[in-house]
């Protein structure tokens, strides 16, 4: 069946966030980087044993008549060489989903996006091309990529002749065995896939023989038939029907059609559903010489009990470990952590530390901007109390922290929710100016302005931070 946008971003953003989501690829997502789709890349083949490629349905065919035509493998596998070793574009679908915190990618193309863009996002891939491979795990992977068809590297090897499907579970028999795992406790998106792919039917129809009704939610992206794309109405009428038909017999397998009138809203949807996931990640900013009539005991509570409730909320703290800050919201996350969240720490403390010994100024200053923004990127709420630190020039005298300034400028260039508790003054209370100041661009703040504002009780601020988080998270 068909599935609202909204509602889509919410369930898979949930999926991704509890370590259940995964992407399958098709031809459609490399397109966007220039890469030929199945039937172009048939194109030549066919015109050599003398077939229109435009009149023929069952591509499969198609390249085992020219295979038995030629009796060798070796056009074939030139032109797969040819056609994926090409020079191509950036593709901002490709960048997106090697952003997301997913572990698993499945993909029926031979090139190497997909690892290659996880490399670029210092994410180690573990490729998976052939059965020999799925018994060895790489040291530190962050991600496995399975190239369920072969890779480029490889054309020999690369299924697309119909004695390669026929062949598939005597070649590679755990695939099949991986995939069915996967479509049954993974909420996979499918991507570019036209679904005309014999190997993906068989799965999907073991799997529902052996689970009826009871498989899990799968998504995918369709254009909707437009009526400008004919110039018939009977023509339009028929497409339009046959979508709707083609639908409903996906969602026998679970799998959710999510439509878009163009492409283009595909990459929307990708950008969204990464906005929610950063979302759940808040950076927390602060440092802390002085406490400003607070005191450093309920200045360290304040810091503890903020990062305590956003752990409870399912939250992941990030936290830079700022001077007399630091320390107190890496412990209130801890207790949360080891009270509630059997022990997995990575799952929602990150501990980013500066890096030290740089003696340079001109040198420390530009790695801890370029660290900030690492730091940062990959959140999506920031929080930012107190903010000050001894001036170098003069200990006696007590600054304003022009790093947290720095964080907030970073923070808000990557469109984060931006939660300043000006009542704890110095930077944090700049920061709280600036926003005020500009409220049209704040607005989820509204209601909660005039608490950040003057509030003092540790119990009301740290309730009125998590739940504008929790607002955000569910915007």
């Amino acid at each position: 069946m068909a599935v609202l946008r909204d509602t889509f971003i919410r369930k898979y953003t949930q999926a991704i966030r509890e370590g259940n989501a995964g992407i399958f690829a098709g031809a459609g997502l490399s397109r966007a980087s220039g890469y030929v789709d199945w039937k172009n890349l048939l194109r030549p083949l066919a015109k050599e044993v003398e077939l229109d490629i435009e009149k023929e349905k069952d591509l499969l065919s198609v390249a085992q008549y020219y295979r038995n035509e030629s009796g060798t493998r070796g056009g074939i596998n030139q032109e797969i060489l040819n056609a994926f070793n090409a020079e191509v574009s950036e593709n901002e679908n490709v960048e997106i989903i090697s952003r997301l915190p997913i572990s698993t990618y499945w993909t029926t193309n031979y090139d190497k996006l997909i690892e290659k863009e996880l490399e670029k996002k210092n994410r180690k891939a573990d490729v998976k091309m052939d059965s020999d491979q799925l018994s060895t795990v790489l040291r530190d992977r962050d991600a496995v990529v399975y190239k369920m068809h072969g890779d480029v590297d490889h054309p020999a090897h690369a299924v697309l002749t119909k004695d390669d499907y026929v062949l598939y579970d005597k070649k590679r028999p755990l695939f099949r065995t991986i995939l069915k795992g996967d479509l049954i406790s993974k909420k996979l998106l499918f991507i570019g896939f036209s679904f005309e792919d014999p190997n993906l039917d068989y799965i999907l129809g073991q799997i529902h023989s052996l689970l009826d009704e009871n498989v899990a939610d799968h998504y995918c992206f369709f254009r909707r038939v437009q009526k400008s794309d004919y110039s018939k109405d009977e023509d339009y009428g028929y497409e339009r029907a046959k979508q709707e038909l083609r639908v409903k017999d996906l969602a026998r397998y679970g799998i959710q059609t999510v439509f878009v009138d163009d492409y283009s809203e595909i990459t929307e949807i990708l950008r969204d559903v990464e906005f929610a996931v950063k979302r759940n990640n808040v950076f927390i900013s602060g440092s802390a010489d002085d406490y400003e009539g607070w005191g450093k005991d309920k200045a360290e509570e304040l810091a503890r009990k903020i990062s305590e409730s956003l752990v409870k909320n399912d939250f992941k703290v990030t936290s830079g470990f700022g001077l007399g800050i630091g320390s107190s919201v890496i412990n209130g996350a801890l207790d949360e952590i080891y009270r509630s969240k059997y022990k997995h720490t990575d799952e929602y403390l990150c501990l980013r530390p500066f890096p030290q010994g740089i003696k340079d100024a001109t040198e420390r200053q530009n790695v801890f901007t370029r660290y900030r923004k690492d730091m940062i990127s990959d959140t999506g709420v920031a929080v930012f109390l107190f903010g000050n630190k001894k001036d170098s020039t003069d200990p006696s005298k007590i600054i304003n922290a022009p790093g947290c300034w720095e964080e907030f400028v970073v923070a808000r260039d990557n469109k984060n929710i931006i939660i300043p508790i000006g009542s704890t003054g110095f930077m944090a209370r700049k920061i709280f100016d600036e926003v005020k100041a500009n409220m049209d661009d704040y607005r989820y703040l509204e209601k909660y302005i005039d608490v950040l504002e003057t509030e003092k009780d540790v119990g009301k601020l740290v309730e009125i931070v998590t739940v504008i988080a929790k607002e955000q998270r569910m915007a």
